[in-house]
């Protein structure tokens, strides 16, 4: 009789022990698992979406692989690096990476000189711009007149409509706005990099922005 409830209590403990541990393991399982992408649908959200010129590259391993993306937790500034090119230059240098093969590149949106917003990916699919980040944040590759990277008030007011209105669609605030530069210290977008008055400035505008948005949804 010892003997058989020495076992039985053996038993126990090891069936204790496994399901502790399937336990423990089911549970980090789902801790790394990341979250799939969701977005607001609401009509309100279409209503007060900034003009955007849906012009999406051809699907192509170079700037639109088609990769899903995981919940989107921030959104990326960028600055072309190119002056005087226009938002559709910048869209069609990524449509010709299928040709060329120069490199991976791409952005879900481009901000151009006089204020347009041309989308070249959608959002809840990748595209190549901020490394580590790209799977779960949106691009906005930006315009600038020139070497100084400095945007002009037409670009620099639809980075702040488009940056608070997505900021609405996925339940993010400005303070998850950042730059290229804070994810891999790439000096980019340059003048927020260089000034960062301006880029506190900006943050701040797309927060006021933000908070007209919500007043009314």
């Amino acid at each position: 009789m010892k003997k058989t409830r020495s076992h039985s209590k053996k038993g126990l403990i090891i069936l204790i022990i496994i399901t502790v541990v399937l336990c423990a393991v089911t549970v980090l399982k789902k801790q790394e698992r990341p979250e799939e992408y969701t977005e607001n649908k609401s009509d309100y959200i279409d209503s007060v979406r900034p003009d955007i010129d849906v012009e999406l590259l051809t699907p192509n391993e170079y700037s639109r692989a088609g990769i899903a993306t995981n919940k989107i937790t921030g959104i990326v500034i960028h600055y072309t690096a190119n002056p005087g090119a226009s938002a559709m230059n910048n869209r069609d240098y990524f449509e010709g990476l299928k040709d060329s093969h120069i490199t991976k590149a791409s952005s879900n949106f481009v901000v151009g000189l006089e204020g347009e917003i041309v989308q070249c990916v959608p959002t809840w699919e990748m595209a190549y711009a901020s490394n580590s980040r790209n799977i779960d944040t949106v691009s906005i590759e930006c315009c600038h007149p020139d070497e100084t990277g400095k945007f002009n008030q037409k670009t620099y007011q639809s980075m702040v409509d488009l940056c608070a209105w997505l900021c609405l669609k996925f339940d993010l605030n400005e303070n998850d706005v950042i730059r290229h530069y804070d994810v891999t210290g790439k000096i980019c977008p340059k003048y927020f990099v260089e000034h960062e008055e301006a880029w506190k400035q900006f943050k701040g505008d797309v927060g006021v922005k933000l908070e007209k948005l919500k007043e009314y949804q």
